[in-house]
């Protein structure tokens, strides 16, 4: 799928879409060189982007019930300390942290799961017999915890989480959309996989679209293929195999890597983004936040890390956008890895992925109104 467009219309499109000429001066550049007729990063990018929110004034945040779901997996990948994620969140205080903000909490602890004897000449996929048991696990769980009108908040863990996360969840919200925040884009198919590690192949057996290039997909043939290209999109690649881009292009997947989120901004990026998945603004998004998706020198204690990624400042903005949506249904935050690193990288780390938790179910930068808030300070 192709699409052509002038120079001129985009101009004019992104420029009708910002808030104000001063503030699109400043990406003219990009018009110049480096969007050309040939652009195909994303297929829908001149969809109206004004259903989008903006960045919201108002400090009160909207309690939810969140159920959360502690996912201590590492099979997907080759280092060990991954499956120490859970743990090194809530110890470092997130469940608090959010009952603080006067969410109502369920914490249904770690899944469990039990060791399957593997037979890997059988399968491309490394671990795969005990993956596909455990994603079935992860699924029924997420599944639950939707059904039961709670957002989803899987904490990981590896990325081959995911493949169970938005399976279970797209049974409860089948009209789901996907914002995947990563530098890496994890949806090769078994058979381009250089390593057979499943962490870089979760999305390959959900999308539809895909399918025709899955010659094998070992003990994942209970996966229903459950999600449309058009439903996802990229924001932070930088370490994308060569198939993968293949199939990126070929499929239309919205992306938006760190090469044009240099050029267009986050705030540009994010309209673009939200906007094109969800161009009407009503349907359940579901993140998947990878904590390498941000650069080595913010959070470094992860098992892929990829210089020149997001920033502190960007994954918060990205929270605070999502927010405002009103419209999350679940979160995963995964590959946080408290064995890698110097305890400074370990600390920092985790903190970061607290932080776009905590941002994304309402903190806000600017000062956070707690519920009933009056102006004596004391709860009405």
């Amino acid at each position: 799928m192709s699409f052509h467009f002038s120079q001129r219309t985009l101009y004019n499109h992104l420029l009708n879409n910002f808030i104000n000429r001063r503030t699109f001066s400043s990406f003219s550049y990009v018009i110049k060189n480096v969007i050309n007729s040939q652009n195909r990063s994303c297929v829908n990018l001149l969809r109206p982007t004004r259903q989008v929110v903006q960045v919201s004034t108002r400090r009160h945040i909207h309690l939810q019930k969140i159920g959360v779901i502690g996912v201590p997996l590492n099979k997907g990948q080759d280092k060990q300390g991954v499956e120490l994620g859970p743990k090194a969140l809530r110890d470092h205080g997130l469940i608090t942290s959010l009952e603080d903000l006067g969410h109502r909490i369920n914490d249904y602890g770690n899944i469990q799961f039990e060791n399957i004897e593997e037979d890997d000449k059988q399968s491309l996929i490394k671990n795969g017999l005990f993956l596909s048991h455990a994603s079935k696990k992860i699924s029924n769980a997420v599944k639950k915890v939707i059904q039961a009108g709670e957002i989803c908040l899987t904490l990981g863990g590896d990325h081959s989480l995911t493949t169970g996360a938005l399976h279970g969840h797209v049974q409860v919200q089948p009209d789901l959309v996907i914002v995947w925040i990563d530098a890496h884009a994890d949806i090769n198919p078994p058979t381009a996989s250089l390593t057979g590690h499943m962490h870089g192949m979760p999305l390959s057996f959900l999308i539809k679209e895909v399918q025709p290039y899955m010659n094998d997909v070992g003990p994942f043939d209970w996966v229903e293929p459950c999600l449309s290209a058009h439903d996802l999109v990229y924001i932070g690649l930088r370490d994308v195999d060569a198939e993968e881009r293949w199939l990126i292009e070929k499929l239309g997947i919205c992306t938006f890597s760190m090469q044009e989120l240099d050029a267009l901004g986050i705030a540009a990026v994010l309209k673009m983004a939200l906007s094109t998945i969800d161009p009407e603004g009503k349907r359940p998004i579901h993140v998947s936040f990878d904590i390498d998706s941000l650069d080595p020198s913010v959070a470094g204690s992860t098992g892929t890390p990829a210089r020149g990624g997001l920033t502190y400042r960007e994954s918060l903005y990205i929270a605070e956008v999502i927010a405002q949506t009103g419209r999350l249904s679940a979160l995963d935050i995964v590959e946080v890895n408290p064995l890698l690193g110097t305890q400074m990288e370990q600390e920092g780390t985790i903190s970061v992925a607290k932080d776009f938790a905590l941002t994304i179910f309402g903190k806000q930068r600017c000062g956070t109104l707690p519920p009933r808030f009056t102006v004596s300070g004391r709860p009405s």
